[in-house]
């Protein structure tokens, strides 16, 4: 066993387990909120289905995904050397201890419940500070926050299951979306116009059209990071000026959407693992640009909520696992044969899902179609990268 911890190629690098699980957790929990949509099956949740799903959603599926991307990127900060082996496989357990027991929360105390379904994103954003502290790297000790932070807003969803109070449950929600989007502009803002002029000067292209200002930058930050408080106070506490929410998610839409121009996405039209990354992050700006008509009454509210889960989270999750595990195994960044029905299959489901909420297709065959793209998107790529994930670099080198 011991040589199982120190020799699998699962266990050298977390993007390799945590992308496997995120890829493998998209489909089941999709699966499951379906059949009891449609095939009324039940389940020993303990939640009100809705919430359930949106916890698992935010708080189950997202962080297995993050962390899988942050312990990795650390290592490249840092020049860490990765968790791997017997250390991993805690991680791994902690999450999976927390998945099975939000399934079965009914058979469990709800304090036990909390307890075990919280350890997840503390025990990762601590090993990360320690990690950021111990290189002296600084600068990113905001992402390990992020997570402290996201720990919270799922102590404030098991309040709400525990007391039936639907407005702490909503408030973990939304603060949640908030932190997962602030998470998504910082990390995107990073890597997608970097990763943009890497390919460019590849191919011997105009490497200046893709600008970043600072400033810029900075307010589409702040921008989107006021709309979590003003979200909590006009929620709960001024609900007469719910417009404030509008016009913040007004101004971080359209700063978003002025970031992304400068990128020059359409650029990379030829290149599958870059478009799908300006896409995810239009996604961003389209979903901020609904909250802000919501917050005026113009669309419902879900729209929003949609456009920024399946759309922006579904997208960029995909789009980052696909490019992440080929780089990290020594593979050339290019997207395997028929990869690309991944990119193909969650677009199709963000439509649908944000084209329902709008009500402009019919509830029951956007809901399926919307499933039929998220499960073939999450499907598909543990099919194809499963291989990918699961054997040795391909260049022989360690990781």
């Amino acid at each position: 066993m011991s040589n199982f911890f120190q020799s699998h190629p699962v266990l050298t690098h977390p993007f390799r387990p945590f992308f496997l699980l995120t890829g493998v957790y998209g489909v089941v929990t999709l699966i499951a909120w379906i059949s009891f949509l449609f095939g009324g099956i039940s389940l020993p949740l303990g939640w009100s289905p809705a919430h359930w799903h949106s916890h698992e959603m935010l708080l189950g599926l997202v962080p297995a995904a993050i962390a899988g991307f942050l312990l990795t990127a650390i290592c490249n900060w840092t020049g860490a050397t990765p968790l791997r082996g017997k250390g991993l496989f805690l991680l791994i357990t902690i999450w999976f201890a927390g998945r099975v027991i939000m399934w079965t929360a009914s058979w469990w105390p709800a304090g036990i419940v909390a307890t075990i379904d919280m350890l997840f994103l503390p025990v990762t954003a601590v090993y990360i500070t320690r990690v950021l502290l111990q290189h002296g790297n600084k600068r990113n000790l905001p992402i390990a926050g992020i997570l402290m932070l996201l720990s919270i807003a799922n102590l404030m969803m098991h309040i709400g299951f525990m007391t039936s109070n639907a407005q702490w449950l909503q408030l973990g929600e939304l603060m949640a979306l908030g932190l997962i989007t602030i998470m998504m502009i910082v990390i995107g803002g990073r890597i997608i116009p970097l990763f943009t002029i890497n390919w460019l000067r590849n191919q011997s292209s105009q490497v200046d059209a893709v600008k970043s200002f600072s400033a810029l930058d900075r307010a589409a930050i702040i921008a989107t990071l006021l709309l979590i408080p003003v979200d909590i106070f006009t929620g709960n506490f001024f609900t007469s000026v719910s417009w404030l929410t509008g016009v913040v998610a007004l101004i971080a839409g359209v700063l978003n959407a002025l970031r992304l121009i400068g990128w020059s996405g359409w650029r990379s039209a030829r290149q599958p693992l870059l478009w799908i990354l300006h896409l995810g992050y239009g996604w961003i700006a389209f979903a901020l640009l609904l909250k802000s008509a919501a917050a005026f009454n113009l669309v419902a509210p879900t729209a929003w909520q949609h456009a920024l889960g399946v759309g922006a989270m579904g997208t960029l999750i995909l789009g980052v696992m696909t490019r992440v595990a080929l780089g990290h195994t020594g593979r050339p960044l290019r997207l395997p044969k028929f990869a690309v029905v991944i990119y193909v299959a969650i677009t199709m489901a963000a439509l649908a899902r944000v084209l329902t909420a709008l009500q402009l297709l019919d509830y029951h065959i956007g809901l399926l179609l919307a499933a039929i793209g998220w499960s073939l998107a999450f499907g598909i790529f543990v099919l194809i990268y499963w291989p990918i994930l699961t054997r040795p670099r391909a260049d022989g080198r360690p990781g």
